[in-house]
């Protein structure tokens, strides 16, 4: 695949970023796009290399050889239809993804592996600007009625596989506007909305209907479902998890989903009022995964005065840790564009306390150094180290310390069972709950995860629901199918 000698001739090159001062000033994506001729010299470094293991690296199965060549190639169209015969949103995914893909490229064992993710990201824009992404509605209607409850990846995914399958699709939003974590969870300056707005646009030329603020289960009676063949709830983990430290309902300590929710709202023209800014104050964001990067990069653009980051877990190396050898996902440090934009990183952290004054208002962090003790065959312990205390300067705490699965509304009120994990149960490869006609994928299912497992999980679960009510189906999953027309 690609430039038989690609690999030797040509070294990886993504795309650069906007100088720091310049686009901490604004919201808008700040990547700049590599050319033509660069991307096409990218697909060229695909190696011939016999197995595949990108292909199984992804949870979608995209067929990246076969993109990597078509790009090398310069057939772009093609490479588009390659693309999207796996992945309903590569727009999505070619920003957001980490791109385990990448951490198992057979290349990456000698060299920097090639740059899938951009590559992608690069097909489907193009494809867009060249119109050859056209709404696909069904030539006929099956007369089955679906409702998908939530419109993140994972239901927009599912969405997507059932209109074309010819069924009536409805899909049901709890905010004001379609995508989920995608539209209020991701900053505009990782994923500018309209980038969603136009792929909606599409959903809904082929016949999908949205509906937003329908919150099932509070403003929408769970009996109203039964009118429905069919549910798939899609609604995402959004439990946020907290921390047993004293002080933590202080004025001042804020879910990191609250407050990029809050921006992202405001920079698209609402009002919220007592809106939490970061404004030349001291903010330490708890939690070192991609969540409180986000909150790093917007605290930045506010004008904080300090941030500051706090991880329990070790410092991870470098380079690829011996104990996640090729091709598994790797421990390795990561560096993310937010935390180059400036935050003072620490590891083995934890907080003991929240300190406040008269008025409960934070003003302090007390911390302790911790070690973790591993014995084989135990659960690790977390050891504190005596006379590591520090009171660290503090006016803002983003909780960005992930999620521990989803809402029980629904499952409470419908008596659908969930697992040891407190997800709603539905086996993997069936998505079927113990509700014969309800469905469950995404991280509402599996609990939190990636967004390219989300849409892999909805282009499954919408399989199984088309076998469910027809007794078979022609839904394409994992590349077993045969590719869209263009």
């Amino acid at each position: 695949m690609g430039k038989t000698t690609g690999f030797k001739e040509f070294e990886r090159k993504d795309e650069a970023y906007t100088a720091v001062k310049k686009r901490v000033a604004d919201y808008k994506e700040f990547t700049v796009p590599l050319s033509n001729a660069e991307i096409t010299e990218q697909g060229s470094r695909c190696m011939d290399c016999g197995i595949p293991f990108c292909h199984s690296g992804c949870p979608l199965g995209n067929l990246i050889p076969d993109f990597n060549h078509m790009v090398h190639q310069g057939e772009w169209q093609k490479a588009s239809w390659i693309l999207h015969s796996t992945n309903n949103f590569p727009e999505f995914t070619g920003r957001l993804c980490p791109a385990p893909c990448e951490t198992s490229c057979v290349l990456g064992i000698i060299e920097e592996p090639v740059a899938i993710e951009n590559i992608e990201k690069n097909i489907v824009e193009r494809a867009f600007k060249e119109g050859w992404i056209k709404p696909q509605p069904p030539k006929t209607r099956t007369g089955k009625t679906i409702v998908i409850v939530g419109s993140g990846p994972a239901g927009l995914a599912a969405a997507q596989q059932l209109n074309r399958a010819g069924h009536a699709v409805t899909v049901f939003e709890r905010d004001d506007a379609i995508g989920g974590l995608l539209r209020y969870g991701i900053p505009n300056f990782k994923l500018e909305k309209g980038i969603i707005d136009r792929r909606i646009a599409i959903l809904e030329a082929e016949g999908v209907s949205f509906e937003v603020n329908v919150n099932v289960g509070v403003n929408y009676d769970v009996e109203e479902l039964k009118d429905f063949d069919a549910v798939v709830l899609c609604g995402g983990a959004t439990e946020s998890r907290s921390l047993p430290t004293p002080g933590i309902d202080a004025d001042g300590v804020i879910q990191a989903m609250d407050f990029l929710t809050q921006q992202t709202k405001v920079y698209f023209g609402q009002t919220i009022e007592n809106q939490v800014l970061a404004t030349d104050k001291d903010v330490i964001v708890i939690g070192g995964g991609d969540t409180g990067s986000d909150c790093i990069g917007t605290s930045n653009r506010h004008g904080a005065r300090s941030v500051t980051n706090f991880e329990i877990m070790p410092k991870p190396p470098g380079l690829r840790s011996a104990s996640t050898p090729w091709p598994y996902w790797p421990l390795q440090l990561k560096n993310s564009s937010s935390h180059k934009e400036g935050a003072e990183r620490n590891w083995l952290i934890n907080t003991k306390e929240f300190v406040t004054d008269e008025n409960d208002k934070l003003t302090a962090l007390k911390t302790v150094n911790v070690e973790w003790k591993i014995v084989p065959g135990q659960r690790p312990k977390l050891i504190e180290i005596e006379g590591t205390e520090k009171t660290w300067p503090c006016d803002l705490a983003l909780m960005a310390l992930g999620f521990t699965g989803p809402e029980s509304t629904i499952s409470d009120k419908l008596g659908i069972a969930k697992d040891v994990r407190s997800n709603y149960k539905a086996a993997y490869g069936k998505y079927q709950t113990n509700i014969p006609n309800i469905f469950a994928a995404g991280d509402m299912r599996r609990g939190q995860s990636l967004i390219v497992w989300a849409i892999s999980e909805g282009r499954e679960a919408a399989r199984e629901v088309d076998i469910y009510l027809m007794g078979k189906s022609d839904l394409a999953t994992k590349g077993d199918g045969d590719l869209p027309s263009l």
